[in-house]
């Protein structure tokens, strides 16, 4: 994602992004809306795999780069501690129509809410001037991570029709209403949720298609063995109220909820590119 502070080790792009803690409640050049992830309606977070005062990003297509990537980069900071860590794949990883997209563990492929342009993108997710941020601040983005366990064996004994009503969309992106996944449906003309479920994930996360939510997803599926599987959800936006925290309330009782567990995870700032907002900091 090239809209956020990032730098390459070898073959690994590398992005940094600063946890409330970093920063003093009294620092005026904290984020205006940084702070630590609230818990939401049936979350269950872990401390040992939530917040932290910085989080380092790794992304590759090798594992042994990664791992390579992660040794320098502890050698370099040996009086730092990981607070947690978790692996993440892309299934089915590809660009379409501009978008990231890719199948997560319950078998669909997500990322179709995405927009399909770099304006687009700058526009949901990268602060800029007159958002009452500090000056080094602009540029960057709000970053939420949320580790999410899936439950799999539940899921899978439920028909691929009902898997479809919970979620509003076919496995493959098409809506249910017959639209197609590079269209936007018309909620409206179902206002008793006859095609989507009024309860369905994607109709609750956006209502209004038309407008979606300012905010950019990218996110991995993760599996540590022992039924500990799902995903890790990461999105990006200029604004955490407007943008994940305004879908995640929508999103309570929603019927998808007895399927995840959200157990990690925290709000992070991603700094600009470019080396100004480190010395505008070590300034202060």
């Amino acid at each position: 994602m090239k809209f956020i502070g990032q730098a390459r080790v070898g073959r690994v792009s590398v992005s940094v992004g600063l946890g409330s803690s970093f920063f003093s409640e009294a620092n005026t050049l904290r984020p205006r809306h940084l702070k630590r992830m609230p818990s939401f309606s049936g979350d269950l977070l872990g401390e040992s795999q939530t917040h932290g005062d910085v989080l380092v990003y790794l992304e590759s297509d090798s594992a042994a780069d990664l791992e390579d990537a992660e040794r320098r980069l502890l050698s370099v900071a040996p009086n730092w501690r990981q607070r947690w860590r978790i692996d993440g794949f892309r299934k089915e990883n590809r660009i379409q129509d501009g978008k990231w997209l890719a199948r997560n563990p319950f078998h669909f492929t997500e990322g179709f809410g995405n927009p399909d342009t770099e304006r687009e993108v700058v526009d949901r997710a990268v602060i800029g001037p007159g958002q009452g941020e500090p000056a080094w601040a602009e540029g960057g983005s709000y970053q939420v991570i949320r580790i999410v366990q899936f439950a799999t064996d539940l899921w899978d004994r439920d028909s691929v029709d009902e898997q479809e009503r919970i979620i509003g969309r076919r496995r493959e992106g098409r809506w249910l209403d017959g639209t197609p996944e590079e269209e936007q449906p018309n909620f409206a003309a179902d206002p008793h949720g006859k095609a989507t479920p009024l309860d369905s994930h994607v109709r609750l996360a956006a209502p209004d298609r038309r407008n979606p939510p300012p905010m950019v997803r990218r996110s991995y599926s993760y599996d540590r063995g022992d039924g500990d599987s799902g995903l890790i959800f990461s999105c990006f936006q200029r604004d955490l109220v407007q943008g994940f925290e305004t879908v995640q309330r929508r999103l309570e009782g929603e019927s998808l909820a007895k399927y995840v567990l959200t157990t990690g995870g925290g709000y992070f700032f991603v700094p600009p590119p470019g080396d100004g907002w480190t010395e505008a900091l070590l300034r202060s």
